[in-house]
């Protein structure tokens, strides 16, 4: 499973015109999904996420986790994250989950943040959405767990 991080200002997504999700400072994950991932990972990966120090103290260090600033989480499924792009011109995607364990993961991880931290906001698994942020640094992580 990997996220793709950003801190952010502000965040949202949009689906056919219609705003699905929306956050002020904190974080954008993008969600990738592979085929071996489980329920165990998706823990893994929420509690990696909510503890990453990447906001700013009052000496300007990133020594803060989202939880303790009390930003948002604002969750987008990005399949295109688990792409093979080491041959070709063109990406493979034999890694990455079927559309049914995706989507069950996805909203299992976004179930899963929301009873532990708030706000979270989410788009819409499998939509073709319109994600638009300020990256606040910029910074921006790949995290990953097995």
């Amino acid at each position: 499973m990997k996220a793709l991080i950003q801190r952010v200002s502000h965040a949202s997504v949009t689906v056919d015109g219609e705003c699905t999700g929306a956050i002020d400072q904190g974080i954008l994950v993008l969600l990738g999904v592979e085929k071996t991932d489980d329920r165990a990972k998706a823990d893994k990966l929420l509690k990696k996420i909510l503890g990453y120090r990447i906001f700013s103290d009052e000496e300007g260090k990133m020594n803060l986790n989202v939880q303790q600033i009390n930003g948002g989480l604002l969750v987008v499924s990005q399949f295109t994250l688990v792409a093979d792009t080491d041959k070709g011109l063109r990406p493979s995607f034999s890694s990455g989950a079927s559309p049914a364990l995706g989507e069950e993961l996805y909203d299992y991880f976004v179930e899963q943040a929301s009873t532990i931290h708030n706000p979270v906001a989410s788009g819409r698994f499998g939509a073709d959405m319109k994600v638009s942020l300020l990256n606040d640094g910029p910074v921006t992580f790949m995290l990953e767990v097995n």
